[in-house]
């Protein structure tokens, strides 16, 4: 297995969601192993529902699916964020867990980015597509409004003369 690096950039790595419903399995050290659902995942690590919590730092052999195929490696555990949710990192990986792991997030960035510029597109021609003006039926409505007004008057002093 290769040592991932540890990165020093200023900026975290792109997250990824599975599609589906995407299990993981944990193998400990002891030979036990525990299952889970992968909810969140990344080049560096990821974010697991697991039935109870794993404590902090310890190491594991996490495998999950992804749309690239098969990531096995090695990871550490890190503090829980509740009782169900439990973020990971991972300490290595193979070359070719690497690339599928690049892979099954650069694929769901694409389908992000699709999705993104489809609804920009959509915000785009709602916002240029002005509705037609309201002119001509205000117009229409103020006059009949002032036709009925004098009509009222008209009626009030023909009955006010009699």
């Amino acid at each position: 297995m290769n040592s991932l690096p540890q990165s020093q950039e200023p900026y975290r790595s792109p997250r990824a969601r599975p599609e589906h419903l995407t299990h993981a399995v944990l193998r400990f050290s002891d030979g036990q192993q525990s299952r889970g659902e992968l909810r969140v995942f990344s080049l560096t690590g990821g974010l697991l529902c697991l039935p109870k919590p794993v404590n902090h730092g310890t190491q594991v052999k996490l495998m999950f699916l992804t749309t690239a195929g098969a990531v096995q490696g090695a990871a550490e555990m890190l503090d829980a964020i509740s009782w169900g949710l439990q973020p990971f990192r991972f300490i290595s990986l193979t070359g070719s867990d690497q690339r599928r792991l690049r892979s099954a997030v650069e694929s769901f960035l694409r389908s992000k980015l699709v999705a993104d510029a489809w609804l920009e597109r959509y915000r785009a021609m709602s916002i240029s597509r002005q509705p037609p003006p309201k002119t001509i039926p205000r117009l229409l409505l103020a006059g009949l409004g002032f036709v009925a007004a004098l009509a009222c008057i008209i009626i009030g002093y023909s009955a006010f003369f009699k």
